[in-house]
C-alpha cells in the first residue's frame, strides 16, 4: 500500500471509530460487536506501525495510554474557574433565588445533578483536543492531557473544527467499577479508595496513562468556559450544543420555571439519588439566561448565577455484634464487621468491611461496640466512628487469626504490608483463580482449560485443586456442559502433555507470591528439582543473586506447608515432571543479551525467547549500551531506531537461524 492510499485510509478508520466510541460510550447505543470493532483497531494499528508518519496523538489508538511521564506540568484557565456557593435546604435557596430577582429580574433556572468527582477543563483549538487539566486553585491546574486521552467520552475531535472551545465536565468513576476496584486492591493488599471521587482523583493523577485507561473513568460535560464560533444564549442551548459536539451530557437536568420548582426537583434527588450508577453528593441551581448570567457576575470566589444544593449526610448509629474474617481469591484475609442491621441510604446494612487489623486498631473498634456507619460514596459501607462513650466495659478487642478459617494453614504478614495472608496452596477459598493460574500458557499452558470450564469442574466436584485435573476421565469431561467427545479427548491430551513442561513452569504454576515466570527460571537452573527447592532454607534462597528477603521469605513458608507437600506428592503421583531437564542446545549465545523487535516470520515472541535461552543467551525488552544485539523483523519501531542511535548491532531474522543452527 503506498503512503497516499494509507492516509486515506487512516483517516476513514478513525472517522468510524471515533463515531463508533460516541455511539458506544455517550449514546449508549453500539452499532457493531466487540470482535468488528476489535477488527477496525487492529488495522488501525497495523497502519500507523507501517507507516509512522501517519500517527497523531489524536487518534483513537492513543486511548489504551502512551508512555508514563515523569511530572505533571500546569495549565493556566483562560477564564478561572470558581467554586459555588452552598445550600444546605430550601431556606437556602429562597435567599439565592431573592438575589438573583433583585439584580436580575425574573428568571428560569436549570437544575443539574452535582456529580461528585474531579473537575477538568478540556480545551480545543480548531476542533482537536489541545490539553486537559485539573481545576487546581482555579486559576492554574495540572496537565492531565495525556491520562484524559485514555477517557472514551471525552471527544479527541469536535463534530464542528471551532477555532477555540473550553469546555468544563466532572470525571468519575462508576460506582460498580469503584467497587471492583476496591475488591482489587483490597485482595492485593492495598490500600483501598476511600469513595469514587478519591478513586477517580487518584486514576487521573497516574504517572502512567495505562493505569487510567484501566479505571473505567468516564466524563460529563456540563459547561462552555469559553467559545469561539459557538451560538448559544442558555445553558440549556449549551447542554444541547455540547452533546452535539459529541460530549457525554447527562441529561438528568430539569428546567424550572421559579424557586419552588428547583426546591421540589432538589427534594426528589435528595430521596432517589442512591438509585443511580454513579455518585452525586447534591444538586446544581443555574440561571438558564447567559446574558442573565453576565449581568449577575460572580464574587472573588463563586458565581453570583449558581448556587450548590448539598445533600445531608446519611449516617446512622448501630452496633458490631461480631467480627468474621472472609478470605478472597488471593489469600487475602479481610476482617468484616457483623452490624446489627440498620437502613443507610436506601437499603439495609448488615456488613461493613474493616480491611485490615491497622484500620481496626487505629479506629479502636471492638466486638459490642456501638458505631456510626455510612456507605462509602454511597455504596459501601463503613464503619465512620466508634461511639466510645456507650461502652459498658464488655466489649471485646479483636484479633487476627494465626491460622485461616477456611484451611487452617498458617497467616502470614510480610513486612511492608498491611494485609494478613493463608499461605495454603489447597485453600478453597482461592483455589478457582489458582487453578487458573496453574493451567495459563506460562504455567502449564493446558489449553482448553478456561476460566469457565475450571468454574463447571469444581462445580461438579470434580476437583478440588490444580492436582486432581491429573486424575480426570473421559467419562467425567463429557458429562459437562458444552464439552463434546473431541473436546474432552483434546483436553485430555493437553492436560497429560503437561506433565512434560519441565521444572521452572511448574514453579511458576504453583502461584507462590512474588514468584513470577523469570523467578521460577530462576529457581529451577539453581536448584535443578522440586525436592530440592522444597527443602532450602531462606539462606540457601538469599544466596542467588536475584533473590531478595521478600521472596525469599515467601518461598520458604510456602514450601513449610503441609498442603504443599500433599499437593506435590499427587503431581509426582501423576507423573509431572519435577526435575530440570538439561535444555541447553548450545553455547552459541551464550554471554549475549538479545532485544527482538518487528514481526518474525518463523517465531512467535514467545517461542524466540525460549530458543535465545536454549542457546545461552537472555533475552531483554529493552535496548541499551549493554545490548549485544538486536534482531530485528518487519515493522520494527522505536526499539531499531534506538539500536542505530547507540550504534548496537542489528541482524536479520536469517542471521539469526545461523547463529542458531537453522533451528
Amino acid at each position: 500500500m503506498y503512503l497516499e492510499d494509507a492516509a486515506k485510509r487512516v483517516e476513514e478508520l478513525r472517522r468510524e471509530l471515533e463515531e463508533h466510541n460516541y455511539r458506544y460510550y455517550v449514546l449508549d447505543k453500539p452499532s457493531i460487536s466487540d470482535a468488528q470493532y476489535d477488527r477496525l483497531m487492529r488495522e488501525l494499528q497495523d497502519l500507523e506501525g507501517k507507516f509512522p508518519e501517519l500517527q497523531s496523538p489524536h487518534s483513537p489508538t492513543q486511548r489504551v495510554g502512551g508512555s508514563p511521564v515523569r511530572e505533571f506540568g500546569t495549565v493556566r484557565h483562560t477564564v478561572q474557574l470558581l467554586s459555588l456557593g452552598n445550600a444546605f435546604g430550601p431556606d437556602d435557596l429562597r435567599d439565592f433565588d431573592r438575589r438573583v430577582r433583585e439584580a436580575a429580574g425574573e428568571v428560569e433556572y436549570v437544575v443539574e445533578l452535582k456529580i461528585d468527582g474531579l473537575t477538568v477543563a478540556l480545551t480545543y483549538i480548531d476542533g482537536v483536543l489541545s490539553t486537559a487539566a485539573t481545576r487546581g486553585d482555579g486559576v492554574t491546574g495540572e496537565d492531565i492531557s495525556q491520562n484524559l486521552k485514555t477517557v472514551y467520552s471525552v471527544p479527541l475531535k469536535l463534530k464542528t473544527p471551532l477555532r477555540r472551545l473550553e469546555v468544563r465536565g466532572e470525571a468519575y468513576m462508576p460506582k460498580d467499577s469503584f467497587e471492583k476496584l476496591n475488591l482489587e486492591r483490597e485482595e492485593n493488599g492495598e490500600a483501598t479508595f476511600a469513595n469514587p471521587r478519591n478513586a477517580a482523583a487518584g486514576s487521573l493523577r497516574q504517572l502512567d496513562p495505562k493505569v487510567t485507561a484501566s479505571r473505567n473513568l468516564k466524563v460529563f460535560a456540563y459547561n462552555i468556559i469559553y467559545q469561539e464560533g459557538a451560538e448559544v444564549d442558555s445553558q440549556l442551548a449549551s447542554l444541547d450544543f455540547l452533546k452535539e459536539q459529541g460530549f457525554l451530557v447527562n441529561d438528568q437536568f430539569r428546567l424550572c420555571k421559579n424557586i419552588d420548582e428547583v426546591i421540589e426537583a432538589c427534594l426528589d434527588w435528595g430521596e432517589k439519588r442512591n438509585s443511580l450508577p454513579y455518585e452525586i453528593d447534591g444538586m446544581v441551581v443555574k440561571v438558564n439566561s447567559l446574558a442573565a448570567q453576565e449581568e449577575l457576575g460572580a464574587t472573588a470566589k463563586s458565581p453570583r448565577w449558581a448556587i450548590a444544593y448539598k445533600f445531608p449526610a446519611q449516617q446512622e448509629e448501630t452496633v458490631i455484634e461480631d467480627i468474621i474474617v472472609r478470605v478472597g481469591r488471593t489469600g487475602v484475609l479481610t476482617p468484616t464487621a457483623v452490624l446489627k442491621p440498620v437502613r443507610v441510604a436506601g437499603s439495609t446494612v448488615s456488613r461493613a468491611t474493616l480491611h485490615n487489623i491497622d484500620m481496626i486498631r487505629e479506629k479502636d473498634i471492638r466486638i459490642g461496640d456501638h458505631v456510626l456507619i455510612q456507605k462509602a460514596g454511597d455504596v459501601i459501607p463503613e464503619v465512620v466512628e466508634v461511639l466510645a462513650e456507650k461502652r459498658t466495659g464488655l466489649e471485646k478487642e479483636f484479633h487476627m487469626p494465626a491460622v485461616c478459617p477456611e484451611c487452617q494453614a498458617e497467616v502470614i504478614r510480610y513486612d511492608n504490608e498491611a494485609a494478613h495472608r493463608c499461605t495454603g496452596i489447597a485453600c478453597p477459598a482461592k483455589q478457582r483463580e489458582g487453578i487458573i493460574h496453574f493451567v495459563s500458557r506460562d504455567a502449564m499452558n493446558i489449553e482448553g482449560l478456561g476460566p469457565a470450564v475450571v468454574g463447571q469442574l469444581l462445580d461438579a466436584g470434580l476437583i478440588h485443586n490444580a492436582a486432581d485435573l491429573y486424575s480426570l476421565k473421559f467419562d467425567d469431561l463429557v458429562k459437562l456442559e458444552r464439552m463434546g467427545k473431541k473436546s474432552a479427548e483434546n483436553l485430555l491430551a493437553a492436560i497429560e502433555q503437561s506433565k512434560e513442561r519441565g521444572l521452572a513452569p511448574l514453579i511458576f504454576a504453583l502461584g507462590i507470591r512474588h514468584v513470577g515466570a523469570r523467578a521460577g527460571k530462576l529457581l529451577a537452573s539453581n536448584f535443578k528439582a522440586m525436592d530440592a527447592l522444597s527443602k532450602a532454607g531462606r539462606e540457601d534462597l538469599l544466596e542467588i543473586s536475584e533473590v531478595g528477603p521478600a521472596v525469599a521469605e515467601s518461598i520458604a513458608t510456602f514450601f513449610r506447608q503441609e498442603q504443599t507437600d500433599e499437593f506435590l506428592d499427587k503431581l509426582a503421583a501423576a507423573g509431572v515432571v519435577m526435575v530440570e531437564e538439561n535444555r541447553q542446545k548450545s553455547e552459541s549465545l551464550a554471554g549475549k543479551t538479545i532485544v527482538v523487535t518487528g514481526t518474525l516470520h518463523k517465531y512467535g515472541r514467545k517461542e524466540i525467547e525460549e530458543v535465545i535461552e536454549a542457546h545461552g543467551g537472555k533475552p531483554s525488552g529493552s535496548v541499551s549500551k549493554k545490548t549485544s544485539f538486536v534482531l530485528a523483523g518487519e515493522n520494527a519501531g522505536s526499539k531499531l531506531d534506538k539500536a542505530r542511535a547507540l550504534g548496537v548491532e542489528i541482524i536479520t531474522e536469517e542471521e539469526f537461524l545461523g547463529m542458531v543452527g537453522g533451528e
